[in-house]
């Protein structure tokens, strides 16, 4: 709820998945350059190692929250919401709504459109 009336993307992704760890620096350029207008990133990790996780953020740069709860694949959120496949990107509007569950595609384009509304 403390996110509601910002731009917000939800990426389910892990540090062993090759086309994840690909799209993160177009992820971290956006986050850059649209965070102080209000773009939020929040990112669900499908790792098992938290100290794996958390040294591969550092070295990256990754500011952003990370839901982590161990179980890799098993993951209790990428279950509930029935994914199949990661990366996975869900961008909310202000509203809190998903407008997107294919986000990496222009997603600097949604993101600057959905923060001008």
């Amino acid at each position: 709820s403390k996110l509601h009336g910002k731009v917000v993307l939800i990426d389910f992704w892990a540090t062993w998945c090759g086309p994840c760890v690909e799209e993160l620096p177009t992820v971290l350029k956006i986050y850059k350059e649209q965070h102080a207008k209000g773009f939020e990133v929040i990112g669900v990790s499908l790792d098992a190692d938290k100290a794996e996780l958390e040294a591969f953020l550092k070295a990256k740069g990754v500011e952003w929250p990370q839901y982590f709860d161990g179980k890799g694949p098993e993951n209790e959120l990428f279950l509930k919401y029935k994914l199949e496949s990661i990366p996975t990107m869900w961008l909310l509007n202000k509203k809190s709504h998903v407008v997107s569950m294919n986000a990496f595609e222009g997603m600097k384009e949604q993101v600057t459109k959905l923060l001008a509304e």
